[in-house]
C-alpha cells in the first residue's frame, strides 16, 4: 500500500516553522517594547497598542481560519497567511511611526491567525490516527516553545543588534515554510457554504470588546471606569446574540453547533482554556519577578526560562512512548499534578533565594504542560468527524488566547492590588519601637526612602507567591474534569476515513 503523503516529514518541517513563527510573536516583541517605545516618540498607555493590536486581530481572524479553509481549501489559506505575516513582519521593522506599527501589527495579527490551527488540522490529516500523539508532539514544541524562547530571543536581538530585527527574523522562517507548502503539501477538498455574516459579526464583536477590556483593565481601573464596563456589556450582548444565533439559525451557522456535542471535544477546550491560562500567566509574571525583584539582566533572565522548554520537551519524548500504553487520561492527570506542584514551588519563591527554585519549577511545569497538551490535544480530536476539523482546530487556538489574556489579566490585577494592600499592611508594623533593630536604622529622607523600597519589595514578592498559589488551586479544580473525557484508545478505527487529496 502506497502512502498517501510522501512527502509528510518536509509538509511537517514547513507546517512546524509557521507555528514557530506565529508563537514566537505572541512574546518576542514585549522586551523589546522600551526600545520601540523611545524609537517612536510614544507614551506608555500609546506602545501598548502594539501588542493589543496583534492580540485583538489574531483572536478576530481565528474563527474565521476554519470557514475560509473549507471554502478555498487549506493549503491556500495557509500560503496565504505565511505571505501576509511574512510581508506584515517587514513592514513591523521598517515603522517609523507608532500608527505605521499599529497597522502593520493589525496585519500580522490577521495573517497569522491561521497559522496556529491550521498546522494543527494539516498534521492531524497527514499522520493515521495511531501517530497523531506523535504529530501532536511536534505541534506542541512550536505552540509551547515558542513563548518560552520568544523573550530570549527577543531579549538578545534587541540588546546585541535592534529591536526591529525581532520582527525581521520571521521573513527567512516565512520564505522556507511558504517554499515547504507550496512544494509539498496537497490541496484539501472545498466544502462551499454560506457565509454567516452576522454570526461572524456578532462573534468578532465579542472577542474584539473582550480583549479590548482585558489589556486596558488594569490601566482604567476595570469596572470603576465606563470604558471598561461598556466594552464588558458590549461583549455580552454580542456573546449572547452569537450563541442564540447559532443555535437557531436554519442556514449554516459560522461555527457549527455540532462541534459542541462532542463530549471529548467540548471538555477538551475546558482544559486547554485552564492551560491557556496558568502557563501563560505564569510566563507573564516571572520576567517582571526576576528583572525587578530579583535584579536579574534581560539575557539571564530568558536563559532560566530554558528548562521549562528542556522539560517540555522531555515530556513529549516520554509521551510518544507511552502514549498508546498508558490511558491519555491518566497523563493528563499526572501533567496537572506536576503543573499544581511546579506552581506551589514558586509560591515558596523569596528575595534572598538563589537560581535553583527558579530552574526546578520551571523544569516540573515544562513537564507537567507537555504531559497535559499532547494528549489533550489529541484526546480531543479524537472523536471529532474529520469534517469538522478546520473548525475545531481553530476553535481549539481561540480558547486557549482567550485563556491566556484572562488569565493573564486577573493575575497581574490581583498582583497590582495585592502589593498595595501588603505594602500597607506590613508598614503598619514598621515603627522605631519595635525591638528588631529597625530602630537603630539611620533617620532622614534617603533611609526612609531605602526603607520603603525595602518594604515594597517584601509586599511585591508575597503578592507574586500569591498569584502563583492561585494558579495551583487552579490546575488542582481541572483535574475532576478528567472523568468527563472519554479514552482515545479504541476509538482510532473508529476516526473517519482520510479525505480525497487534490493536486
Amino acid at each position: 500500500m502506497t502512502d498517501a503523503y510522501p512527502h509528510r516529514r518536509m509538509i511537517t518541517l514547513s507546517v512546524m516553522l509557521a507555528s514557530i513563527m506565529q508563537a514566537l510573536d505572541n512574546t518576542i516583541a514585549n522586551v523589546a517594547l522600551p526600545d520601540i517605545q523611545g524609537t517612536l516618540s510614544t507614551t506608555q498607555d500609546q506602545i501598548t497598542w502594539v501588542l493589543t493590536s496583534y492580540i485583538i486581530a489574531a483572536a478576530i481572524m481565528t474563527p474565521l481560519s476554519g470557514w475560509l479553509a473549507g471554502q478555498l481549501g487549506r493549503r491556500r489559506v495557509f500560503l496565504a497567511s505565511i505571505v501576509g505575516f511574512t510581508v506584515a513582519s517587514s513592514l513591523c521593522g521598517l515603522a517609523q511611526t507608532l500608527p505605521e506599527m499599529v497597522a502593520a501589527r493589525l496585519l500580522q495579527g490577521i495573517a497569522g491567525a491561521a497559522l496556529i490551527p491550521m498546522s494543527q488540522a494539516a498534521l492531524l490529516d497527514i499522520n493515521p490516527p495511531q501517530h497523531h500523539a506523535r504529530a501532536m508532539a511536534l505541534w506542541v514544541m512550536g505552540v509551547v516553545l515558542g513563548p518560552i524562547v520568544g523573550p530570549v530571543l527577543g531579549g538578545w536581538l534587541t540588546e546585541n543588534y535592534n529591536w526591529r530585527w525581532v520582527f525581521y527574523i520571521n521573513v527567512p522562517f516565512g520564505v522556507l515554510s511558504f517554499l515547504g507548502v507550496a512544494t509539498f503539501m496537497r490541496e484539501t477538498p472545498t466544502r462551499r457554504s454560506a457565509f454567516d455574516f452576522f454570526g461572524f459579526a456578532t462573534l468578532s464583536l465579542a472577542i474584539g470588546a473582550l480583549q479590548l477590556m482585558l489589556d486596558r483593565g488594569q490601566l482604567k481601573d476595570w469596572f470603576a471606569s465606563p470604558e471598561i464596563r461598556i466594552e464588558a456589556g458590549v461583549a455580552l450582548l454580542a456573546l449572547y446574540l452569537f450563541v442564540v444565533h447559532m443555535l437557531t439559525t436554519s442556514k449554516t451557522p459560522f461555527i457549527s453547533p455540532a462541534l459542541f456535542r462532542d463530549r471529548n471535544f467540548v471538555t477538551g477546550n475546558v482544559f486547554i482554556f485552564v492551560v491557556g491560562a496558568v502557563l501563560f500567566a505564569t510566563l507573564a509574571l516571572l520576567p517582571p519577578l526576576m528583572q525587578d525583584l530579583l535584579g536579574y539582566p534581560v539575557v539571564l533572565t530568558g536563559l532560566l526560562t530554558a528548562p521549562r522548554g528542556i522539560g517540555t520537551l522531555v515530556a513529549m519524548f516520554i509521551v510518544g512512548r507511552i502514549v498508546g500504553r498508558v490511558d491519555s487520561r491518566l497523563i493528563i492527570g499526572a501533567g496537572f499534578a506536576l503543573t499544581a506542584y511546579s506552581a506551589w514551588q514558586m509560591g515558596g519563591f523569596f528575595l534572598q533565594m538563589d537560581t535553583r527554585p527558579l530552574l526546578w519549577s520551571g523544569l516540573a511545569q515544562g513537564l507537567g504542560t507537555g504531559f497535559v497538551y499532547v494528549p489533550l490535544a489529541t484526546i480531543t480530536f479524537a472523536t471529532l468527524p474529520q469534517q469538522w476539523r478546520n473548525e475545531g482546530t481553530a476553535m481549539f487556538s481561540l480558547v486557549r488566547n482567550v485563556g491566556s489574556s484572562i488569565g493573564i489579566s486577573f493575575v497581574e490585577t490581583m498582583l497590582v492590588r495585592g502589593g498595595q494592600t501588603l505594602h500597607a499592611r506590613l508598614a503598619e508594623h514598621v515603627n522605631p519601637y519595635r525591638g528588631d533593630g529597625l530602630a537603630a536604622l539611620p533617620h532622614g529622607a534617603a533611609a526612609l526612602a531605602r526603607l520603603d523600597s525595602m518594604v515594597s519589595a517584601q509586599a511585591m514578592m508575597i503578592a507574586y507567591d500569591n498569584d502563583f498559589k492561585l494558579m495551583m488551586l487552579l490546575s488542582l479544580l481541572a483535574l475532576p474534569l478528567i472523568a468527563l473525557l472519554r479514552s482515545a484508545r479504541g476509538k482510532a478505527a473508529r476516526t473517519p476515513a482520510e479525505p480525497a487529496v487534490l493536486e
